[in-house]
């Protein structure tokens, strides 16, 4: 059994008992959320496509806690004007355990 869910804009094919990495979330780490936002669903008795979404369908997670990426590096060079500016940052993501898939 696995869904496809939308999170904050980006689709995720998910099991119950996977783990997750996705755009940061405003929940508590250890907190219950509920996502309504299933795609699509498939189950021993066949595959359900939504139109966008499965009516009906949820799926119960929990936040394990937050964790940050690796560092991205951008630089901005000018050739013969000696003009060389080097900054950075990492992107913070919320962990999801995937509890259950609610048909």
């Amino acid at each position: 059994m696995f869904a496809v869910v939308e999170i904050a804009g980006k689709q995720y094919r998910v099991n119950p008992g996977d783990r997750i990495a996705v755009e940061r979330l405003e929940a508590e780490p250890g907190s219950e959320i509920t996502l309504e936002s299933v795609l699509l669903t498939s189950t021993a008795d066949g595959v359900t496509v939504g139109t966008p979404v499965v009516a009906g369908a949820s799926i119960s997670a929990q936040v394990i806690g937050e964790e940050k990426d690796s560092k991205v590096l951008v630089l901005k060079y000018k050739r013969k004007n000696r003009y060389r500016h080097l900054s950075g940052h990492r992107h913070t993501h919320t962990v999801l355990e995937i509890a259950d898939i609610n048909t």
